[in-house]
């Protein structure tokens, strides 16, 4: 039982970091998009705080798909 609560912990952890993060993308997105449109380039750090924000969601993918492998072996639940 106490696995179970762990694990359940780790997910909702899992959902609140890739909820956080994808908010984070767009709303990067958006203003790249905005500077663009008006004429200029993304500064250099909006561009890098992007980037970052695509690792963290790459790096939450990965951990799923880790988590979905461990339940589909019967190592989970």
């Amino acid at each position: 039982m106490d696995k179970r609560k762990a694990w359940r912990t780790q997910e909702q952890s899992l959902i609140l970091r890739w909820n956080a993060a994808a908010t984070r993308q767009q709303e990067l997105q958006a203003q790249i998009t905005r500077q663009s449109e008006a004429g200029g380039v993304p500064a250099a750090q909006l561009l890098l705080e992007a980037e970052r924000s695509r690792s963290e969601m790459e790096a939450v993918r990965r951990e799923v798909a880790r988590m979905k492998v461990q339940f589909y072996t019967g190592k989970r639940y």
